[in-house]
């Protein structure tokens, strides 16, 4: 699942974390990124200490035998996080979905734990291009979900995705125990504050805050990338 910072990636995430029959991992490209790009991101050492940061290695794990015995193996993954010098063959081999969200809400969202982001920021650039890129290898659509279509109907949007997906819904995605996972990964307290009190899908509120002038020019080349993924996007 292919997401940008904000968009319900991790709500997502414990949705298909709390089947029977998933096992899920959180951004297991994001120490190779930290140690490329060297950028100070909250824990960023522990982080790249912690784990495999060889994008190589990831993509082996990340496409080799499902863990714990699981039918299905769930990847949240940072857009940003694929790197120009991270291969694309292994992208083949998974189905790729794409997670977006309506970029005032996205950008009003992001802005409170990074201020005065970029457009690289936001992933949406890397987003598209990952899309095309998939599109173009298997010469299908993949999958799109929009966060607002999820949050105001949840059983329906993810019914329609797995249905996509050639896989059984279960009204395990729709509830889960509040708490923190074994899976998280330990930039959890830093981001995932919000989604740990959770206990499943909240209604969605929409949100009137302005996005400040001078991310205005953000805000445009956002909504221009969005534009072209919002009309691929499941409609259940």
């Amino acid at each position: 699942m292919w997401c940008g910072p904000r968009n319900i990636s991790t709500a997502l995430m414990r949705a298909w974390g709390n089947r029977p029959d998933t096992f899920v991992v959180d951004e297991p490209l994001y120490a190779h990124y930290l140690r490329e790009t060297r950028l100070p991101h909250a824990m960023a050492d522990e982080i790249i200490e912690r784990y495999e940061a060889d994008w190589e290695k990831v993509a082996a794990w990340l496409t080799g035998p499902i863990p714990e015995g699981n039918s299905i193996f769930y990847q949240k993954q940072m857009c940003h996080h694929m790197l120009p010098g991270i291969g694309r063959d292994w992208l083949g081999r998974v189905t790729n979905c794409f997670l977006i969200r309506e970029p005032r809400e996205m950008l009003t969202s992001l802005m409170k734990k990074l201020p005065n982001p970029t457009l690289a920021d936001t992933a949406l650039p890397q987003q598209l291009g990952l899309f095309n890129h998939v599109r173009e290898l298997t010469g299908t659509v993949p999958p799109v979900i929009d966060s607002t279509d999820v949050l105001r109907d949840p059983r329906g949007m993810l019914g329609a995705l797995c249905e996509r997906l050639g896989v059984a819904f279960t009204d395990a995605m729709l509830e889960w125990p509040q708490g923190v996972r074994e899976s998280d990964g330990i930039w959890a307290r830093h981001w995932y504050p919000e989604v740990e009190t959770s206990t499943g899908w909240r209604a969605y509120m929409p949100k009137d805050e302005p996005v400040p002038d001078e991310l205005s020019e953000v805000l445009e080349q956002c909504n221009e990338i969005y534009e072209q993924l919002y009309q691929h996007r499941i409609t259940g």
